[in-house]
C-alpha cells in the first residue's frame, strides 16, 4: 500500500509540475503574442505619422510651387504693364486688317513704317508680333489667321530694315479682344497685330 501511496503521489507532484509548467508555457504564448500585437500597434501608429510627414511635406512643396507661380504672374503682369507704358511713350500703334484676311492694308502701312523708325531707335529691343482675330471662325482658324497676321506684319518691317532675329511672333486668335461687344465695331477694333518689346 505504502507503495501505491507514492506512486499515486509521485503520480499527482508529477501531474501539478505538468499543470504548472503548461500553465506557464500558456502564460509565456499569451505574453509573447501581447508583445507582437503592442509591436504592431506601434507600428500601425508610426505609420499613420509618417504619411502624416509625407503628405505635410507635399502641402508645403505645393504651397512653395503656388507662391512661386503667383509672383512669376504678378512679375509678368507688371513687366506688360511697364512695355505697355513705355509703349504708348513711344507712340507705338497697332494695325488692322479686314475680315478673314491678313494682307497689309495701305494704312497699316504707313504705320509700320512709323513703327520701324521707333524699332530701329531702340536697337537692343526684341519685338513680339502678337496676331489676334475676332469672334467669328472656329479657335484653330483664328489662331491661324492671327498667325498668318503675326507673320504678314513680320515680314513686312524685315523689309523696312528691322532684323528677321529681333522679331518674334504669336497667335492669340480671338483670344483677348480688345472689345468683347459683339458688333462690327468690336470685330474692327479685334481684327489686329499689336507690338510688345522686350
Amino acid at each position: 500500500m505504502k507503495k501505491y501511496l507514492t506512486l499515486i503521489g509521485l503520480l499527482m507532484v508529477f501531474s501539478f509540475g505538468l499543470a504548472m509548467f503548461s500553465g506557464c508555457a500558456e502564460k509565456q504564448a499569451v505574453v509573447k503574442d501581447e508583445s507582437v500585437q503592442e509591436q504592431k500597434a506601434v507600428s500601425a501608429q508610426a505609420a499613420p505619422v509618417k504619411e502624416t510627414d509625407d503628405e505635410v511635406a507635399r502641402r508645403a512643396k505645393e504651397q512653395t510651387e503656388r507662391e512661386a507661380a503667383l509672383k512669376a504672374q504678378a512679375a509678368k503682369e507688371a513687366r506688360e504693364k511697364k512695355n505697355a507704358a513705355a509703349l504708348n511713350d513711344l507712340n507705338i500703334q497697332n494695325i488692322y486688317f479686314d475680315y478673314d484676311k491678313s494682307n497689309i492694308r495701305s494704312d497699316a502701312r504707313e504705320i509700320l513704317k512709323a513703327n520701324a523708325e521707333i524699332f530701329t531707335k531702340n536697337s537692343s529691343a526684341t519685338i513680339v508680333v502678337e496676331g489676334y482675330c475676332d469672334e467669328r471662325g472656329t479657335t484653330e482658324y483664328n489662331m491661324a489667321l492671327g498667325e498668318r497676321r503675326a507673320q504678314e506684319t513680320k515680314q513686312y518691317l524685315e523689309n523696312l530694315g528691322i532684323n528677321a532675329s529681333r522679331i518674334e511672333t504669336i497667335s492669340y486668335g480671338e483670344e483677348r479682344p480688345l472689345d468683347s461687344r459683339s458688333t462690327e465695331e468690336a470685330w474692327a477694333q479685334n481684327r489686329r497685330v499689336q507690338f510688345l518689346l522686350k
